[in-house]
């Protein structure tokens, strides 16, 4: 059994619960579906956490942005946490971030952070035309953070949603597990309030975090996209 977490986004309040978890459940095999850097204020405490289980991740698009000192081109609200965490993120953090690959496979499993077409910004609509062009049998991607698992003939995919920011009107911390045959969905709860008093430390308004409360997206992304 191996767990599949993504999107954390500095957000290591609901990194720390989900990772409680999974300890709980007794895995130690954990990957990440890329983005831990982009929107919150614990970009190094989340970076060390990995880095220290020695969790493997491919590059998600605000990885990338970080490792590559470049921007979000369609938000400046992410673009206002990113320069934040480029001002504090350590020389270890960033080689990390820089280190990280596009693509990762574990047996039968493959993953990317965006899609097959774009592996770290494309916004996958998981549809049978779609994986008909991906050969494999088992997928996982993040980047929507939203939760999925989908059939298509004898190919199975998952998101495995966001721990650090949902999307699909869920405000809990979000991650997945595969037993090498299947993928299981899994929600954490954890406290919303001190992630907005650290982004309040850091300078942020609560604009920056309301929608860590309902688990919605209030910030005014392009067509649902961040």
């Amino acid at each position: 059994m191996i767990a599949l977490i993504s999107d954390i986004h500095g957000n290591y309040t609901a990194l720390r619960e989900v990772l409680a978890r999974i300890d709980g459940m007794g895995i130690d095999e954990i990957y990440c579906l890329g983005d831990t850097a982009g929107y919150y204020s614990e970009i190094n405490e989340c970076c060390d956490e990995l880095r220290k289980r020695k969790v493997k991740s491919v590059m998600g698009n605000h990885d990338w942005y970080m490792a590559a000192q470049s921007f979000c081109p369609r938000s400046n609200s992410a673009n206002d946490c990113l320069q934040y965490q480029k001002q504090v993120i350590t020389e270890e953090n960033l080689a990390w971030l820089r280190s990280l690959p596009v693509y990762m496979n574990v047996g039968d499993l493959r993953m990317v952070h965006g899609g097959w077409g774009d592996p770290i910004d494309e916004y996958l609509n998981p549809r049978d035309d779609y994986f008909s062009r991906v050969e494999g049998t088992y997928f996982a991607t993040g980047h929507t953070h939203r939760q999925v698992i989908a059939q298509f003939g004898d190919k199975t995919y998952c998101n495995p949603g966001s721990v650090g920011q949902p999307r699909d009107n869920d405000p809990r911390a979000a991650f997945a597990t595969f037993d090498g045959g299947s993928f299981e969905l899994h929600r954490v709860e954890y406290d919303t309030s001190r992630v907005a008093a650290l982004m309040e430390k850091a300078g942020f308004s609560g604009y920056y975090t309301d929608c860590l409360k309902t688990g919605a997206k209030t910030l005014g992304w392009e067509a649902g996209k961040g």
